[in-house]
């Protein structure tokens, strides 16, 4: 279980992490990330949030709460990977219910450090939530 902390709980939250962060995918798990604002110095008082898409694409109800349980203790094992005051939704693939634990730990850290780098080298995040291109 995560730490209430680091829960996304709002809508416009996932919709912002989706529409103007990083993402990186891979073949199990996409993973969109938007680092915190410019004004805003991020603390640690101002922990990383982190939300979970688990679509019927997946499967029955069994096998969406098992990838979701899944993912949430991968992810809370790399809480400390992420940059403060982030902005994290990790999107289930339909290929995440047939994974193992091992290889869903192995998707999400490679599609996170993609959506990691992708975020470091575009710079800050854009408050307009505009197109970049």
């Amino acid at each position: 279980m995560l730490p209430a902390r680091h829960r996304m709980r709002h809508g416009d939250e996932f919709a912002r992490a989706i529409r103007s962060g990083s993402r990186g995918s891979s073949r199990h798990v996409v993973v969109h990330l938007l680092p915190a604002s410019p004004p805003h110095d991020p603390t640690p008082a101002d922990p990383a949030r982190v939300g979970f898409v688990v679509s019927k694409a997946v499967g029955g109800a069994v096998q969406r709460n098992r990838v979701r349980r899944r993912l949430r203790e991968i992810v809370r094992a790399r809480l400390s990977e992420l940059p403060d005051g982030a902005l994290v939704v990790v999107r289930a693939l339909p290929s995440s219910a047939a994974a193992d634990f091992a290889e869903l730990s192995d998707a999400v850290g490679r599609s996170l450090g993609m959506a990691i780098g992708k975020a470091a080298r575009t710079g800050p995040a854009r408050r307009d939530g505009g197109s970049r291109g």
